[in-house]
């Protein structure tokens, strides 16, 4: 069983193998069928993260612009009042318009993780942990903590947490719910380390409407007084609960949709 098991995941880690050509198309139309099936197995997997988040959303921008109907009211209440006041699809407001960018951009940052894994392992010689650190910080911070979490299930309760792939019963894949849990994790992990940077980028971002006593010119400095004025919880991670909120169920369904669609596609 742990045979089996290793060789299940060294498949799963292991670049996808090209079915051989059939006709006038050749290699070529294989290979360009399998990126165009990668695309649309992330671009899928983005919108249905963003979707599921975009009540969570809305509401964020209405507080941040404070609109004179919700500005006294705090997030939970007003997930209430939108829908008494613009019926439910008014938590969804310009979610068509989010999918028309979303969708591109989780198609290209998933199959970046999938290329450069693949490239690491081919030209570099590198596999495990390495490779998924190095793919998934070019991609994207959550990508590795996923392929961690999933790799390190897989090896130690392979019959616990994984099933047979519907698309390639030699490749081993995590269960639903366990997809689910590991994707909230990678996305709270990644998260909590990446937050105190992005508490920074967006105070430098309204650097122009701040007085001048606190305005700073580098991301030390910055970082610096947030941390110098406000402290860890109230100035660095200040927010973050709210973040957990969006992100977690986010991540969840940005990864669990995006492992369905491989097998979908075929791409196991």
């Amino acid at each position: 069983m742990a045979a089996a098991a290793a060789a299940a995941l060294a498949a799963a880690d292991s670049p996808p193998a090209m079915p051989q050509a059939a006709g006038a198309g050749g290699p070529t139309a294989r290979r360009d069928f399998y990126w165009l099936r990668s695309f649309l197995a992330g671009g899928i997997a983005g919108c249905c993260a963003k979707t599921t988040v975009a009540p969570l959303d809305r509401v964020k921008v209405l507080l941040q612009a404070h609109n004179h109907h919700y500005k006294h009211l705090g997030v939970f209440s007003t997930l209430r009042a939108v829908p008494q006041k613009e019926g439910y699809l008014g938590l969804y407001k310009g979610n068509g318009a989010m999918m028309i960018r979303i969708f591109p951009y989780g198609a290209i940052q998933f199959m970046a993780f999938e290329h450069y894994k693949m490239l690491i392992t081919t030209k570099l010689g590198i596999s495990g942990h390495v490779h998924r650190l190095m793919a998934g910080s070019m991609a994207g911070v959550s990508f590795f903590t996923f392929g961690t979490l999933k790799s390190v299930g897989l090896s130690y309760a392979p019959t616990l947490l994984g099933r047979p792939s519907s698309d390639n019963p030699n490749v081993l894949v995590l269960k639903t719910h366990i997809n689910l849990l590991c994707g909230g994790v990678a996305g709270a992990i990644a998260q909590t380390i990446s937050y105190p940077f992005d508490v920074t980028r967006r105070r430098m971002q309204l650097g122009t409407v701040l007085p001048e006593f606190e305005k700073c010119l580098t991301m030390r400095e910055t970082m610096k007084y947030v941390y110098g004025h406000h402290g860890i919880r109230k100035g660095l991670y200040r927010g973050l609960s709210l973040n957990y909120i969006r992100c977690i169920p986010s991540q969840a369904v940005a990864f669990t949709t995006y492992e369905l669609m491989k097998q979908f596609f075929h791409l196991n």
